[in-house]
């Protein structure tokens, strides 16, 4: 590879010469990490050798909680590894839809809406609000995000689907327990060396004024845009910028996004599940349940993995679910129910 990227001719295909870059600064990345996580492994182990020779507990205990600590990132590491598809390394589009039940639902999209970011925050990864849609007395009937980062859709991939919420509900004034869906659909951002040919003449575009935030000229102009693909149902919509034309931009892009990622799940021979595409928002269909009450838990129905922090996972501590999904994955647990909404 070093080879290739000190040729000359290389530039002849700017497109092609970055993706080579990019591939050679994630072998790079990677190849260091390994050779920091074993340099800290020795270290720690040469410490713990010489605490129990010199009868110190104090390093010893040190190290051995750096030696937790590293085995936590080595098992990070383990799980990157796996992020081998197309377009794992890839940005990502993620997109919240909520479900039948009014102000329950769109309540829930809205915290599902701040979990999602908050855990992108905690990546280190940009997050940029492009579409909201806000709900009639609260939350949110739809939103769109924009995750920039390294493997962000390789991380985000799995979350596909229905996710389901068990509460007291703060609107129901007998403060009975009511169960919300939403669900969430991921897709990446296709860079220049993918092509993906949409013919205009099969969409529909249609213009309407932004809603939420933005400013006084986004909320009194009809600058925001929205593209439905009619063969294959798929609608995009954008308002993030002021100018019609380039929330217009925008959308195109994720609309090649969006048909790509659907090209992608046709090769993937795992994708056994994609047969349940397009339907309700509601039971039978989630790959998650949130639970706040009558007890604290949160379970994924794929993986089983459990917990008993909903508030923590709410706040953005999502890693453990996203590992265990990534590894059923691979190992031929197949794809998670995906649900879309057009």
């Amino acid at each position: 590879m070093n080879n290739k990227a000190e040729d000359p001719s290389l530039w002849n295909d700017a497109a092609e010469a970055q993706k080579l870059m990019r591939e050679r600064q994630q072998l790079d990345d990677n190849i260091n990490a390994l050779r920091r996580l074993e340099q800290h492994l020795n270290e720690n182990i040469e410490l713990i050798e010489l605490g129990e020779e010199e009868g110190d507990s104090g390093i010893v205990t040190e190290a051995e909680e750096a030696l937790r600590q590293l085995r936590s990132e080595a098992a990070k590491k383990q799980v990157e590894a796996m992020l081998s598809g197309e377009a794992d390394q890839n940005d990502t589009y993620l997109e919240v839809h909520s479900g039948a039940g009014g102000t329950e639902s769109q309540d829930w999209a809205n915290m599902l809406l701040r979990m999602y970011s908050r855990w992108a925050e905690r990546q280190g990864y940009k997050v940029e609000l492009l579409e909201i849609q806000d709900g009639e007395e609260a939350g949110i009937k739809s939103a769109t995000l924009l995750v920039k980062g390294p493997n962000a859709y390789g991380w985000l991939k799995t979350e596909s689907g229905v996710h389901r919420l068990v509460r007291i509900s703060p609107y129901d004034s007998n403060a009975r327990r009511h169960t919300s869906f939403s669900s969430i659909w991921v897709y990446p951002v296709v860079d220049e060396s993918i092509q993906i040919d949409v013919n205009e003449s099969d969409c529909r575009i249609d213009t309407y004024r932004s809603s939420g935030a933005g400013g006084q000229h986004v909320n009194t102009t009809d600058s925001a845009v929205r593209i439905t693909h009619m063969p294959s149902g798929i609608v995009v919509q954008c308002q993030q910028e002021r100018s019609q034309h380039k929330n217009r931009a925008k959308a195109w892009d994720m609309l090649r996004a969006r048909l790509y990622e659907a090209e992608l799940k046709k090769r993937e021979e795992a994708a056994n599940a994609e047969a349940a595409s397009k339907t309700d928002i509601g039971w039978g269909h989630q790959i998650r349940s949130y639970v706040l009450q009558p007890y604290q838990l949160v379970k994924d129905l794929r993986t089983g993995v459990e917990s008993t922090s909903p508030g923590d996972v709410l706040d953005g501590e999502l890693n453990e679910f996203m590992e265990a999904a990534l590894a059923h994955r691979v190992s031929g647990g197949g794809d998670a129910v995906i649900d879309e909404l057009s």
